[in-house]
C-alpha cells in the first residue's frame, strides 16, 4: 500500500516532466538568441549593402534598408514578447489548470450523462415490470374462471 516504487515513480515522472519543460524553455531562449544574432548580422549587411556598395539605390524607397531593419525589430520584439512575457502567463502552470479545468468539466459531464442513462434505463425497466406485471393480470384473470361472466 505504501511501498517506495509508487513514490519513486511518481517523482521520476514529475522530475522527467520538469526535465522536459526546462528543455523546452532552453530551446525557445536558444532560438531566440540565434534570432538576435542573425538579425544583427542581417541588419549590418542590409546596411553595408545599400549606402556602401550603392546596391537599392534605384529602389522605389531611397532609404528601403530602414524599413526593412524596422520591420524585423518588430518581429524580433513580437518573439521576444512570445518567449519571456507570453509564456509567463501562459506556461506550463497555465496548461496544467486549464487541463484541470477542462478534465472537471468532462467528468461533470459524464457523471451527467451516466445519471441519465441510469434514470433511462430504471423507466424503461419499470415499464416492463408494469407491462409484465399487467400481462400477468391478464393471464390470472383469463385462467379464473370465476372472474369471466
Amino acid at each position: 500500500m505504501f511501498s517506495k516504487t509508487k513514490k519513486t515513480e511518481r517523482l521520476d515522472t514529475e522530475q522527467r516532466e520538469q526535465y522536459e519543460y526546462a528543455r523546452a524553455r532552453i530551446k525557445q531562449k536558444k532560438r531566440l538568441m540565434q534570432h538576435f544574432i542573425v538579425f544583427l548580422v542581417g541588419s549590418l549587411l542590409l546596411v553595408i549593402i545599400n549606402p556602401i556598395l550603392g546596391y537599392g539605390d534605384k529602389f522605389f524607397i531611397k532609404n528601403w534598408f530602414v524599413w526593412a531593419i524596422l520591420i524585423w525589430t518588430f518581429l524580433l520584439l513580437i518573439h521576444v514578447f512570445n518567449v519571456f512575457i507570453t509564456h509567463k502567463f501562459m506556461g506550463k502552470e497555465w496548461e496544467d489548470r486549464q487541463l484541470e479545468k477542462l478534465k472537471a468539466v468532462q467528468q461533470q459531464r459524464i457523471s451527467e450523462l451516466k445519471k441519465q442513462a441510469l434514470q433511462e434505463v430504471t423507466v424503461t425497466e419499470v415499464k416492463a415490470a408494469r407491462a409484465e406485471e399487467a400481462e400477468g393480470l391478464k393471464k390470472k384473470d383469463s385462467q379464473n374462471p370465476l372472474s369471466n361472466p
